[in-house]
Formats: C-alpha cells, structure tokens, sequence
C-alpha cells in the first residue's frame, strides 16, 4: 500500500514537471516570434529609402544622331551687267525679295541714247536696202536684152547682199542696245533673303565679265533650305544605301529631324533627297543631305545643326532615367527593385537618349521598377519611394517637340 502511495506521488511529481517545461517553452517560443518580428521591423526601419521608378516603354523610330550645317540652295553675288551711276537703290537690306524686284536703278540715259542710235542706223540700213533691192530688179530686167553689161548686174546682186547683211547687223545692235537699257534696271533673279547694300547711290559701278564687274550685294535663298552632314559608314551600309533615290526606282522617303544648338529636340523636319558618290576614307564618312521646309525663314544658312535620320521601322522601347544607370568596370547596370524590396544588380545595353531619357536595348521589360539614385548595393533591402521616371516638365517638353515637327511636316506636305 505506502509502495502504491510513493509511486502514485511520483506520477503526480512527474507531469507536473513537464507542464511547467512545457510551459516554459511556449513562453520561450513565443518570445522567439517576437525577437524576429521586433528585428524585422527594425530592419524595414533602417532600410533606406530611395527614389524608385517603373521603366516606361513606348513607341520609338531608330535613328542616328549627327551633326551638319546649314546651306541655302542656291546663291547669288548680284552683280551689274553694264557699267554707270547709280541712280537709285531699292534694296531691303537683310530682308526678303521675290524673283523679278528691282534692287538697283542704273542711270538709263546712256543707254537710251545708244538704243536711239541704233534704231536711226536701222532705219537708215532699211533705206540703203530698199534702194539695192530696186537696183537689182532693173538690171535683172535689163540684162537678158543686153542693156547692161553682165558686171552691173553682178555689181547689183552684190550691193543688194550688202545691204540685206548691214540691216541684219543693225537690227543685231538694236537688240543689243535694248539689252543694255534693260541691265540698267537691276532686279532680284532669285527669290530669298538680301545681304546689305555694297554700292550706295551716285557711285560708278563697272559691268561686262564676272571677275570685273562690280559686286552690289548677295541673295541667298532660304525655302526650303538644305541641311548638309556626314554619315559613318554602318549607318550607310545598314539603312541610307537602299534609300538612295536610283536604288529603288523612287525618291528617297527617309526622314530627318532637324534643330539648332539652342533648340529643345529636334522641331524641324525634312526629308533626306541626296548621299554623295564615295566614302571619305580619312574619316569613314559620306555627305548627305537633307531638305527642310523654312516658310518662315528661320533656318538661315551657315548654322550649325543637329540631324536625326531615322533608319528603321518605329518599335517599343524601354526608357529609363539616365541618372539610374551605373558603370562596373565597362560594363553597365541598374539597381532592380524586386517585390521583396531588395536590390538586385542587373546588366543593361544602352541606347541613343530619346525625349530626354535613355533608351535601354536589352535588359529590362515592362513593369519592371529601379532605383533613380542613392546610395545602394546590390542585395540591399530598400524602402521605396515611388517617383515618376520622367517629370512632368521633360514630359511636356518632348510632347512639345513632337507637336512642332508634326506642325513642320504638315508645312512640307503643304507645300507640296
């Protein structure tokens, strides 16, 4: 009976010794849970947090960045046929003239006079030739009954000839003497913009060839305008030379957007029309040409340019921050955000820039969010700060640009 007592107390001892390990356990367990949860948030609480975008992807033609001039057309040195005074001058200097506008007024009276001179030695060389026409019509009647000798009518047919020819000769000084009264008056034998006045009124200017001739000012033509550059050789090979205008039976459709060294983008647009005959071996390079509509005369010849010929079929591309992409050694890289929120390094190609951004070839896809900037390794745990990739003003302003060479194209079809 006390051995069933002793072993019954010791059972008892037993479980209840285990409870309270058990116990102990759970308490141990759930102070374990809460170590973790309490480092977790400390954790978050020290990541840093950085500004974080999604990629944007959107349509984008190829194209290639050059850099050019700009040339006009066609260029005139204004210089006078004939020589005298100035008489007047009606040239607005550094605006625009038309085909045909008088821009200088030589003195005429000279002219006039030869022109006058002229016309009297026509009219007396008509007289002289009437006479030797009736002469020979007598002797021609004469000489077959032998009333005169076979000489005069030979003398007659002669004088008849000479006179026909002095008539051509002063008709011939006529029209020559009427061309120099028009010279005189000189006008504009280009439409375009006028450089300023070289000779002012009352001075002499000498005429005849062009080397002695007085040069009175220059007119360049500006619409449409020419925009020259140079293009490397893979560009040529990869998408120019199937678009000369003789390598398909048409005229060269390739695009190129153009802007000048103040410009935000590219708001002019033309349309590449010539690519010369051989490749500069010293640079690797071939001239092209592009021309552009300039209705209103902004584009003024000699100014640098920036040229961007498009050279395939538009696509959809990844854009990102410029500022997001890093260098290892050669190599380039952006920080991916993954839904862990940790920084994982990856490898990109970069692209031209396009409205601001940069275009990335490979690497990345749509949906995918990187870190713009901070101060972030790879593996890394970050808190995210949602910023949009490209702001509202770049936006603006390329949607800006786009709308500009849309309005300049429609000019050129215009035109058309």
């Amino acid at each position: 009976m006390r051995r069933k007592f002793k072993i019954a107390v010791l059972a008892g001892v037993i479980t209840a010794a285990g409870a309270i390990a058990f116990s102990a356990y759970g308490v141990a367990e759930d102070e374990g849970k809460a170590a973790a949860s309490r480092k977790e948030a400390t954790d978050a609480s020290m990541a840093p947090r950085v500004p974080v975008a999604e990629v944007i992807e959107r349509a984008i033609t190829p194209s290639s960045d050059f850099t050019g001039f700009l040339a006009a057309p066609e260029t005139v040195e204004l210089r006078s046929r004939v020589g005298g005074a100035i008489h007047a001058v009606s040239v607005p200097e550094g605006g625009l003239v038309r085909k045909g506008q008088r821009l200088f007024q030589i003195d005429p009276r000279p002219f006039q006079v030869a022109l006058d001179t002229a016309a009297a030695q026509l009219r007396q060389a008509e007289v002289l030739a009437t006479q030797a026409q009736a002469d020979f019509d007598r002797a021609r009647r004469l000489v077959s009954t032998g009333a005169v000798s076979r000489k005069t009518y030979d003398d007659a047919v002669s004088a008849r000839s000479a006179r026909q020819a002095q008539v051509q000769v002063a008709k011939a000084a006529v029209a020559a003497a009427r061309l120099d009264l028009s010279y005189a008056h000189i006008t504009a034998p280009i439409s375009g913009r006028v450089d300023r006045v070289l000779v002012t009124e009352g001075n002499l200017v000498s005429g005849g060839a062009a080397g002695a001739a007085t040069l009175l000012t220059t007119i360049v033509s500006i619409d449409p305008i020419h925009a020259y550059f140079d293009i490397d050789e893979a560009t040529y090979l990869n998408a120019v030379r199937q678009a000369r205008p003789d390598a398909g039976g048409g005229e060269s459709s390739l695009p190129v957007d153009l802007g000048l060294t103040t410009d935000k983008g590219f708001p002019y647009r033309g349309l590449l029309d010539f690519v010369g005959n051989r490749i500069d071996r010293s640079t690797g390079t071939i001239r092209a040409r592009a021309v552009v509509p300039n209705p209103d005369g902004q584009l003024a010849p000699g100014l640098f340019a920036r040229a961007r010929l498009a050279t395939g079929a538009e696509r959809l591309a990844i854009l990102v921050d410029d500022q997001a992409v890093g260098t290892d050694q050669g190599k380039n890289y952006v920080l991916l955000v993954d839904k862990d929120n940790l920084a994982q390094y990856r490898a990109v190609e970069l692209g031209r820039m396009a409205d601001g951004l940069r275009i990335i070839n490979a690497g990345l896809q749509a949906g995918d969010k990187i870190v713009i900037k901070g101060l972030v390794r790879p593996g890394m745990r970050v808190t995210p700060d949602l910023v949009p990739m490209q702001p509202a003003a770049v936006a603006t302003a390329g949607a800006d640009s786009a709308a500009a060479a849309e309005a300049n194209t429609d000019l050129a079809e215009a035109r058309q």
